[in-house]
């Protein structure tokens, strides 16, 4: 009887233990199985990387745009500050060239570029164009003066 109970539990034995086995087989292959949960977790996470991924290319390019939008304005600020400074040097080379009284019946035109002096018109005569060159150039700010004056001759008075 000892010999068929001892098989009898063996047996059991063997049993439970052949369930166990399927049972931890099973559920591993479980685990390894995506559910719904696992899958759309995974998905969030890609669109997530996506969405970073997105917002750091477009981040870079909005930074790249500031940045030449910068440079245009400092540009631009640049030249319209010229452009001040050229009509500030133009304003005062006529008032000094109207207020001297060798250059004031003198017909001369002043424009200014980037600080460069340009003289154009008549005068009676050659040292009233070195001095209209000369009260140019000793205004403040100015670089150079070109001159295209000419002297224009007078009729003679009869």
């Amino acid at each position: 009887m000892k010999t068929t109970n001892e098989h009898k539990q063996k047996k059991i034995a063997d049993s439970v233990l052949v369930i166990t086995a399927l049972s931890a087989v099973l559920g591993l292959a479980g685990c390894q199985k995506e559910g719904s949960a696992e899958k759309a977790g995974k998905s969030i996470d890609r669109a997530a990387e996506n969405a970073e991924q997105k917002i750091e290319q477009t981040t870079e390019k909005a930074e790249k745009k500031l940045e030449g939008a910068k440079e245009s304005v400092t540009d631009k600020a640049e030249t319209a500050g010229q452009y001040i400074d050229d009509s500030v040097i133009t304003t005062k080379v006529k008032a000094a060239i109207l207020s001297n009284s060798l250059l004031s019946a003198s017909h001369i035109d002043v424009t200014t570029v980037k600080g460069v002096v340009k003289l154009r018109g008549t005068v009676d005569s050659e040292p009233s164009i070195s001095k209209a060159i000369e009260v140019a150039k000793s205004q403040e700010n100015v670089l150079s003066v070109e001159s295209s004056l000419v002297v224009k001759i007078m009729p003679d008075k009869k």
